[in-house]
Order: C-alpha cells, then sequence, then structure tokens
C-alpha cells in the first residue's frame, strides 16, 4: 500500500468499481460522482477542482423578486416564449451600460441558462444557409456544447487558440472561413478553461472576418467582467467588457446569471441578439421554419420547440438584480473578487511545489486571476497527473476533454475550494512534489 493522504487501496476500489476506465479521460460528472464515494468511504474531504459551479450566495435581491412574483400568481401563468417585459428592458439597458451596445429589448431574450441559449442557437444558424452547417470551435472550450453538436448532428471543425494569439489568429480563422462551410464561430471570453482573455486586436480579426465571410460569432460572457485586471464594475462607464459585439453585427451573445450572480440553481440566462442579424432574412430557414426572419424562427421556432418559455419566477428575480445593477445599487464585482484573490494563493501553491501554468499569457501579457487556471506537472501528461492526483485528495478536469493540444494540462476551478483547505492543499501539493521529485 502506498503511502498517500487519501488511502490508496479504498481510492483504487472505488476507481474499480466504477465504469471509469481512466479519471484522467473521465467527464466532469464521472468525476464529481467517483469522488463524492470516496469522501463518503474514507471520511476525507477532498480539494474539489472538478466542477465550474458557483462558489458564493447567491444575490439576495434577486431571492426577494422571486418571492414577491410567486406571492402574486405567476406560478399559475404560463410565461412568454420571449421573456417578461421587464427583464428584457433591463437586458437592454445592461449590455448599453456594460458592453456600450445598443440592442432592442425585442433581442434580448431569458433562455433556461446559456446552456439552452446555445442549443438553440446551434440549431437555428446551423439552418440559415443551406451551404454553411458547420461551427467553428475556439479552443479550448465547454465540453457541452460539443456534446450538444453530437445530439443535434451538427457538424464542427476546431484548433486550439494557444499557438495562434495576435495577428496570427488572423490566417489561422481565415484557414477554415475561406472554405465556406462556416456558419458560426463559437467561444467564452473570459475563457473556460484556461481563462485567456481575448485582447481588443483578437476581437477586431474575429469582427472583420465574421464581416467578410458573413459567419455568426457566438460568444459566450458565461464570466462577464471577470477579467480582474481592469475594473468593469462602473455601468456607462469605460472601460467596457471586451466584446465582439463593439465592432460587428453578426453576433449572438449568450450572458450567464449562474457566476456573476451566483445564480446559478434557478437556471435563467440571457441571449442577446444583435438587432440587425435579429431582423436579418434566410429564406433557407423556412427548410425548418414558419418564418424567414432570424429572430422570429429563434424564438417562436427553436426556443418554443424547447421549453415553451422561461420559468417565470426567475426571470423577476434576473430582472430585480440586474435592475439594481444598472441603477448602479450593486457592485456584483465587488463580490466575485473573491475568485481572483483565492486563485492568486492557490496558484503560488502551484509554482512552489514544481507545477506550471500552461495557458500563462494573453499574447505577451500574464493572464488574469480568476475562476479557473491550467497547470501541468513535468514528466507527466494530464490524464496521468489526475490519475495520480487522485489519491492526494485533489479533483479537477483533464484538458484534453475540452479540445485544448496540450495534453499534459489540467483545468482547476477556484470556487468551491474554501480558505480554510489552504493548508490541506499545500501539504497534498508538497507530498506529491516529494514523491515525485523533479529531475
Amino acid at each position: 500500500m502506498k503511502e498517500t493522504p487519501i488511502n490508496y487501496d479504498i481510492v483504487t476500489q472505488k476507481i474499480n468499481e466504477s465504469p471509469i476506465e481512466s479519471v484522467g479521460k473521465a467527464s466532469i460528472r464521472d468525476i464529481k460522482k467517483l469522488v463524492d464515494q470516496i469522501e463518503e468511504a474514507t471520511g476525507k474531504k477532498y480539494i474539489r477542482m472538478e466542477m465550474g459551479i458557483p462558489g458564493l450566495p447567491p444575490a439576495q435581491i434577486g431571492i426577494e423578486a422571486e418571492k414577491k412574483a410567486l406571492d402574486s400568481g405567476v406560478a399559475a401563468i404560463y410565461p412568454d416564449i420571449f421573456g417578461i417585459a421587464p427583464l428584457k428592458k433591463e437586458i437592454s439597458r445592461f449590455v448599453k451600460l456594460f458592453l456600450n451596445i445598443d440592442v432592442s429589448p425585442d433581442g434580448c431574450i431569458p433562455t433556461v441558462g446559456s446552456m439552452q441559449g446555445g442549443f438553440a442557437s446551434f440549431m437555428t444558424v446551423n439552418r440559415m444557409n443551406e451551404k454553411k452547417d458547420t461551427t467553428l470551435f475556439i479552443d479550448p472550450g465547454f465540453p457541452v456544447h460539443k456534446l450538444q453538436h453530437r445530439v443535434l448532428g451538427i457538424k464542427y471543425e476546431t484548433f486550439d487558440v494557444y499557438d495562434y494569439r495576435g495577428e496570427k489568429l488572423r490566417d489561422k480563422l481565415e484557414s477554415f472561413l475561406s472554405k465556406g462551410n462556416i456558419s458560426s464561430i463559437l467561444y467564452s471570453n473570459p475563457n473556460n478553461p484556461s481563462w485567456i482573455c481575448f485582447t481588443d486586436k483578437e476581437l477586431r480579426i474575429i469582427a472583420d472576418l465574421a464581416t467578410k465571410y458573413d459567419v455568426i460569432v457566438m460568444e459566450d460572457l458565461a464570466y462577464f467582467a471577470m477579467d480582474f485586471r481592469k475594473d468593469y464594475s462602473k455601468p456607462g462607464e469605460p472601460p467596457f467588457q471586451p466584446s465582439v459585439s463593439q465592432y460587428t453585427d453578426n453576433y449572438i451573445l449568450f450572458i450567464s446569471s449562474s457566476k456573476v450572480f451566483s445564480y446559478a440553481g434557478q437556471r435563467i440566462g440571457m441571449m442577446v441578439i444583435s438587432d440587425k442579424l435579429y431582423n436579418r432574412r434566410f429564406p433557407d430557414l423556412k427548410r425548418f421554419y414558419t418564418y424567414d426572419q432570424f429572430g422570429y424562427s429563434m424564438v417562436f421556432g427553436s426556443l418554443y420547440a424547447l421549453s415553451s418559455g422561461t420559468a417565470h419566477t426567475p426571470q423577476y428575480g434576473l430582472a430585480a438584480i440586474l435592475k439594481a445593477v444598472n441603477d448602479g445599487e450593486y457592485n456584483f464585482i465587488e463580490i466575485v473578487k473573491e475568485y481572483g484573490e483565492k486563485a492568486a494563493i492557490m496558484k503560488k501553491f502551484f509554482l512552489d511545489n514544481g507545477f506550471y501554468i500552461v495557458y500563462d499569457k494573453d499574447e505577451d501579457v500574464p493572464i488574469a486571476d480568476g475562476f479557473y487556471f491550467t497547470f501541468a506537472y513535468p514528466g507527466f501528461s494530464g490524464e496521468d497527473l489526475l490519475n495520480e492526483l487522485i489519491y492526494y485528495g485533489i479533483s479537477a478536469i483533464s484538458l484534453a476533454i475540452t479540445g485544448s493540444k496540450r495534453l499534459e494540462g489540467i483545468r482547476a476551478c477556484v470556487s468551491l475550494v474554501k480558505r480554510d483547505q489552504f493548508p490541506d492543499l499545500e501539504y497534498r501539493l508538497t507530498k506529491f512534489h516529494e514523491d515525485h521529485p523533479v529531475e
């Protein structure tokens, strides 16, 4: 039996009892279930870094607004598919105040989390032009987006952006777009899992090429304004959250309430479609929908088929949160800065014990401290490293399942790690370093 922080025999037993062939190749949910079982069997807590879920209390403003809405009787009424008017108005205000873009409330649509917004968009965008049936992923990215494509039977292509930052991004994108089959480009910014943030130069390149080749940019802003190197918290004042929407009309934005407002359980997100795209007509849409207008096909075609509306009370909750934010009464960024502060401390523990950061720069500038970071250890692949760390009470996910080509890497999420666990994390990393000395 090896002397590891978590009982070696029990960990091995639980792995063997599970259907997982390799922890390092397992999905996020598979790892979560395995670690739950090991914790129950050993009575020892893991440093849980596999799940990208909030670790802070939900915005109380939203909870109170939901209670009030329930008391008013909205639970008995079907919500409109396109969303309640107060929320649409506040989403429109929010993107003006924090992104500096003008979008009509018509194109500001609540969805059952950004996940549903993505699913509906993949369906609609890949049907608007018969010749353009493929999504381009700028990876690494959220693995479930590719699962959604597989479920829908939609084709996709992908590349890891690590070696194509700055001006190099132009030629790489053009090599895909020039073929004529790409309907859309998808990426997250800040990025899950690497926490890289596209620079203004890179966003302009994406926008220029999207306009040139008439493709739609789907920008996942799940971690809105959480690049803490700049203060994006003041409504109506620069700097604004960087976005491709400032440079092209060919965009759909997915803005999540899960992380910035710690509102993940209510499954309420925002899909924002530019006015130009919302009102554009694509004859090929009529192969599947009643309408050839993009916005109507999205709302009364795709979204109607998926859920016939987002639950009433979360809409009222999010509307209240956004109104407080828009009015300058609630600084949501100040609260989530905790993630960046924890990341700085945790990264130092890793670096002090022989690990290194995989995605470490935005062009020539060190990446921010935030919700995620990526790490590796000399001599290990990401799969092998995760297979070993599970015995040291540390869980995360391999970058291999995110579309990354940096197969030595692992993604860590800081949200669920409590500050009182820092001594355990430091001890376990020190023990790992002692057991695996770097030559």
